[in-house]
């Protein structure tokens, strides 16, 4: 059947050699639908992002660009608006008529570290080709803070498919109507619309937005940092904020979501036209999020949101951004939130892990 390969396919696509590594890919590193992928020992400082093309190999094009190395044998810092290019512990073999699609971990995201994966012989971020051969790279670009990595860490994740299992939005209303994707009305125009709460129960608070100047961020220290020392927060009393050109939020969808176990979804940027801002950066929602059996209950969407050249006015329930649902090739085994340490089930407003709560 077409669709995403959940946990138990990608274990037996580990067991058969299309996904490889070195060291072993561990237990842990698979999730419902997706597998992390782990940082290897160098990062390479380059002059500019890159893809390395048709026909070419990146270790070629990084000749090119490369400025310096970096051991991160012993942990390093990758600098805030630089960019890195890691060798990646896994590689693929795929087999045809599988392709693959990587994006950023939750908490990579709300760091506001964008990482994305390149390939050989790649013309897009993110996107591998069915039946891809080849070693994988994460290009990294610290945005808001500068961050301390080391081998093994796991910044983004991969998932696999098989033939276009994407539901139309006729697919979309009729699972809605059977299992409520949203807590409420659900605008449906490819895909599900997001819109965003700037009038949260109880309290002025509704965001946070990055500070400009800030102490180094040590991946591997959670629930560890300060949020005041790199934070500040957003309130508003009237339901809107003035984004600022350049700044980073921290925001919450308006409605509560729900991913059923034999669907996955991903977050895809809405219309231009609406802003001066992008919804990103990490996109994955696993099969259980916010699935009442898998402790979920509806959970919102955390937002990334970058504003552009121009401040701009956001107001409560306005769209920004959509998902996009896919069927399983079979239900997982595992859901997210029922059966592995899920960080997210159930969250609203809610930094990423490296901080404490507030």
């Amino acid at each position: 059947m077409n669709g995403v390969l959940p946990n138990q396919q990608i274990a037996a696509m580990i067991d058969s050699g299309a996904i490889a590594a070195d060291p072993a890919v561990t237990s842990a590193q698979i999730q419902p639908a997706s597998l992390d992928l782990r940082l290897g020992n160098v990062a390479y400082r380059v002059r500019a992002s890159f893809l390395a093309g048709h026909g070419a190999k990146v270790a070629d094009r990084l000749e090119e660009f490369e400025m310096h190395r970096v051991d991160l044998s012993d942990g390093a810092v990758l600098e805030k608006g630089c960019v890195y290019v890691v060798p990646l512990m896994e590689q693929l073999a795929l087999p045809e008529g599988v392709s693959a699609v990587a994006n950023a971990k939750s908490s990579t995201g709300r760091l506001d570290l964008l990482t994305r994966t390149i390939t050989d012989g790649g013309t897009e971020f993110d996107r591998i080709a069915p039946g891809y051969t080849g070693p994988l790279y994460a290009e990294i670009c610290p945005r808001s803070f500068s961050v301390l990595v080391r081998p093994g860490m796991r910044l983004n994740q991969i998932r696999f498919g098989s033939g276009d299992a994407t539901l139309d939005d006729d697919a979309l209303r009729a699972l809605h109507d059977t299992t409520p994707l949203v807590d409420g009305t659900a605008v449906i125009d490819e895909g599900l619309g997001f819109s965003v709460d700037l009038r949260l129960p109880g309290t002025s608070l509704v965001g946070y937005r990055a500070k400009p100047h800030t102490g180094v961020i040590d991946l591997d220290k959670i629930g560890h940092y300060d949020p005041a020392a790199y934070w500040e927060e957003v309130h508003s009393t009237n339901g809107q904020i003035i984004l600022d050109p350049g700044a980073f939020y921290i925001l919450v969808s308006r409605e509560a979501v729900t991913i059923p176990p034999a669907y996955a979804a991903e977050m895809a940027p809405y219309l231009a036209m609406v802003g001066e801002f992008r919804v990103h950066y990490a996109g994955f929602f696993d099969p259980g999020f916010g699935h009442a059996e898998a402790g979920g209950a509806g959970s919102r969407g955390v937002l990334e949101v970058r504003c552009h050249e121009a401040p701009f006015v956001l107001e409560h329930g306005q769209v920004v951004g959509r998902l996009v649902y896919e069927h399983m090739a079979q239900i997982p085994s595992q859901l997210y939130g029922a059966d592995i340490a899920s960080n997210y089930q159930g969250q609203g407003l809610k930094l990423s892990k490296h901080f404490r709560s507030v």
